[in-house]
């Protein structure tokens, strides 16, 4: 796991249990805190996945120019 990854994820997590904790006081029935925070959760790796992944195709050198 990368750094710039873990530092993401880290980062979602600490804004999902803010917002857990909101709805909290809101009133919020806890069976619906609990199926936001597992879609929160999936939203956050699947961005962190798509955010710290390199580019497929970016190593080694390019093709020879086509003339």
């Amino acid at each position: 796991m990368s750094s710039s990854f873990g530092i993401y994820l880290i980062g979602f997590i600490i804004v999902i249990i803010g917002l857990a904790i909101g709805a909290h006081l809101l009133g919020v029935s806890s069976m619906w805190i609990g199926v936001g925070v597992i879609c929160l959760v999936g939203l956050g790796i699947l961005s962190a996945v798509k955010k710290t992944q390199g580019r497929a195709g970016t190593g080694g050198t390019p093709p020879p120019p086509r003339y």
